[in-house]
């Protein structure tokens, strides 16, 4: 390990049995009560009521360690613009992955904190001009294509890159159609391959993504039987092809309509069938949600609310009141840290830091961000009687709610805590390398994740880390 990425003064070492339930609930209480002591200084206060996320480091500790055991061949590189936080960043780094860069502001990012332009795929099909120039002066060799246009560009701007060649693939059941935009057909490979050639741009691989909430596992299968015949075709035209990304598309959460442990068999079965051990090809993935979704915890405040009266004649509520809504205005909405709404037509649950007792009427409720009439968080819940400057607290929050930036100017970034504990610290360090661990410890399950966690442990075979791509 470099060890020269993450340090203790990154992040809060917690002791195990501490919670993010607990750090969320002295931070709120923090954020409140300074709220009531410098009512008046407005800065401060606007300051102190912002949303914000606790991160959870040690559980992407842990889904790294799972990652490898499930895909011992695969070869993990995280797609940065699924959340930019220095933290997250800072730990995969340590963890040995390479780094699936979309533009140049990614690449400077990740290049900041010492990663290498080995360990770094600039892997946007759809490329600017000057970002390649970028790339080819710092180093950045390993480029994406689907099209004769992006290639005419790369030969004539960093004619030393080495291109990967991305199809389209079956993505018709994904959440996300990535295909709409991105892949070249089966039938445009040999002519893309032939150009490249004529060209004398050096074509290395094949990369593929099945969309994003991919329900159906054989399509990674499927897919991988479609590279196959792309790299026959390579190999005919002369290129000498040594490179599959697999891309993304692994669920970041625990209930998943289809679990990791799924398709990582389905992916094990193909690579063995169309890539089989020694064939000399370099397996990859692109992962973003499998990462970090559900290790980031978002708190949001409630700035405003309004009670609506129901038109409801004949109807009352149990204690004779008229019946009613619920309206409640949060800091933050579906312009910012939830546009998961928008995107992937999610309705986020909150959870109340402060637990109503079984007695507590609820009442029909919906929460709203600060934006325009389309900034609705959720519709049609049943909550309790709320205030202003209470918290409400959203989980599996760290997929696209971090570096995204707002999408109409809207809120301010949120501050994040970064914690971890000393087991997952301990085992970061360490790398859990075999020649560390006892012969009798060899076959224990060993706890990764932060202390809150430390039940659900996981045992972990030998663990590498990635040598240069190129």
């Amino acid at each position: 390990m470099a060890g020269y990425y993450l340090s203790e003064s990154d992040f809060v070492m917690v002791e195990e049995g501490f919670s993010t339930k607990d750090l969320l609930e002295e931070l709120t209480l923090g954020a409140s009560q300074a709220t009531t002591d410098n009512f008046v200084a407005r800065t401060e206060l606007e300051g102190e009521v912002a949303a914000f996320f606790v991160a959870d480091l040690g559980a992407v500790v842990r889904k790294h360690f799972c990652f490898l055991k499930c895909l011992p061949r695969v070869r993990p590189f995280y797609a940065v613009k699924c959340n930019s936080s220095l933290g997250v960043l800072k730990v995969l780094a340590e963890l040995g992955l390479g780094f699936s860069c979309a533009n140049k502001a990614e690449m400077e990012l990740v290049q900041r904190i010492g990663v290498p332009a080995s360990k770094i795929i600039y892997a946007n099909p759809c490329k600017q001009i000057a970002q390649i120039k970028y790339a080819a002066k710092h180093g950045v060799r390993l480029l994406s294509f689907d099209n004769e246009m992006e290639l005419a560009k790369v030969v004539k701007s960093h004619p030393s890159a080495k291109m990967v060649l991305c199809i389209a693939t079956d993505d018709s059941h994904s959440l996300s159609r990535l295909s709409l935009k991105f892949g070249a057909s089966l039938k445009s490979c040999r002519h893309l391959l032939e150009n490249a050639k004529k060209s004398h741009m050096e074509v290395v691989g094949v990369s593929f993504h099945v969309g994003s909430g991919c329900p159906d596992p054989q399509a990674y299968a499927q897919s991988i039987a479609d590279a196959r015949l792309v790299f026959e075709m390579g190999a005919e035209l002369g290129h000498t092809m040594h490179i599959l990304d697999l891309g993304g598309g692994f669920p970041g959460i625990e209930g998943a309509k289809v679990r990791f442990e799924e398709i990582a068999s389905v992916i094990n079965s193909a690579l063995d069938l169309y890539f089989p051990e020694g064939c000399g090809v370099d397996i990859l993935a692109e992962l973003g949600r499998y990462y970090v979704t559900s290790a980031f915890t978002v708190a949001v405040s409630i700035i405003a609310k309004k009670e609506v009266l129901l038109d409801q004649p004949g109807r009352e509520e149990e204690n004779g009141s008229a019946p009613k809504t619920i309206v409640y205005h949060l800091d933050d909405g579906v312009y910012g840290i939830f546009n998961s709404v928008l995107f992937d037509n999610i309705c986020p649950t909150p959870i109340l830091q402060k637990k109503p007792s079984t007695e507590q009427p609820l009442y029909s409720s919906s929460l709203w961000g600060p934006a325009d009439v389309r900034d609705c968080v959720a519709e049609g819940l049943w909550l309790p009687q709320l205030h202003v400057g209470d918290w409400l607290v959203f989980d599996n929050m760290g997929a696209y709610t971090v570096g995204t930036g707002s999408l109409l100017g809207g809120t301010q970034a949120c501050r994040i805590t970064y914690a971890m504990s000393r087991v997952a610290w301990e085992a970061l360090r360490r790398q859990l390398l075999p020649a560390e661990q006892d012969e009798d410890a060899e076959g224990m399950c060993k706890p990764l994740s932060c202390g809150w966690e430390i039940t659900d442990t996981l045992c972990v075979g030998p663990v590498f880390t990635p040598a240069s791509i190129m």
